[in-house]
């Protein structure tokens, strides 16, 4: 179990914004949300992509840097419910692609993002492997993959790097928030997230 201080159940636990919000030109691919990723199931209800307010607006600077280059952002996942991440944990409990629950994921806090390149007509460029693929050649040091591929990771984590988003060594696709620590583990639903954001414009 984690402890009481850290698992913070409440809205006020967080400033959780949608992405959306802060720059719509960031494509959301949320796969979780459908059946196409690695649990073969949905397991959230809603496409959407919230995220600390601080991290979103690295996030959109980095899409902003990246269309100097005729390039951005497709989204595969941003905060995630410490429940579903119980889910993955139960599927894979494999702490090099699953963080803990007991200790909580970087995306339970809503400061890390799972995410790709596009080009300018918004098609995905050739990575090294597919989203959630949990095998070595996912790692960063991986060099048995295609020179594009191997070319567009590096252009990827240099613009997120720029911005000071920390990169995974498993996992060419997810990036942290440097200062990822301070925000508490969450466990709101998302319908629930975007209920209390609804009622702050009222």
């Amino acid at each position: 179990m984690l402890p009481a201080i850290l698992l913070l159940l409440a809205a006020g636990g967080a400033d959780l914004v949608d992405i959306r919000d802060v720059n719509p030109r960031i494509r959301l691919d949320i796969r979780y949300a459908t059946m196409n990723n690695f649990t073969r199931a949905q397991v959230y209800d809603e496409a959407q992509c919230f995220l600390q307010a601080d991290v979103a607006r690295r996030l959109s600077a980095v899409d902003q840097d990246l269309k100097r280059q005729g390039l951005g952002l497709k989204v595969y996942d941003c905060y995630r419910p410490l429940s579903v991440q119980k889910k993955f944990w139960a599927l894979v409990p494999d702490e090099r692609y699953v963080a803990n629950p007991a200790k909580g994921s970087r995306h339970n806090r809503g400061a890390s993002v799972d995410l790709t390149l596009v080009d300018a007509a918004g098609r995905e460029v050739a990575m090294p492997t597919p989203y959630d693929d949990f095998t070595a050649k996912a790692h960063r040091d991986a060099r048995d993959v295609a020179p594009e591929a191997v070319r567009n990771r590096e252009i990827l984590e240099k613009a997120m790097v720029r911005r000071g988003f920390l990169p995974l060594p498993t996992e060419w696709w997810h990036f942290d928030a440097p200062d990822w620590e301070r925000y508490p583990v969450l466990d709101i639903p998302f319908a629930e997230v975007t209920g209390r954001r609804a009622g702050a414009y009222r």
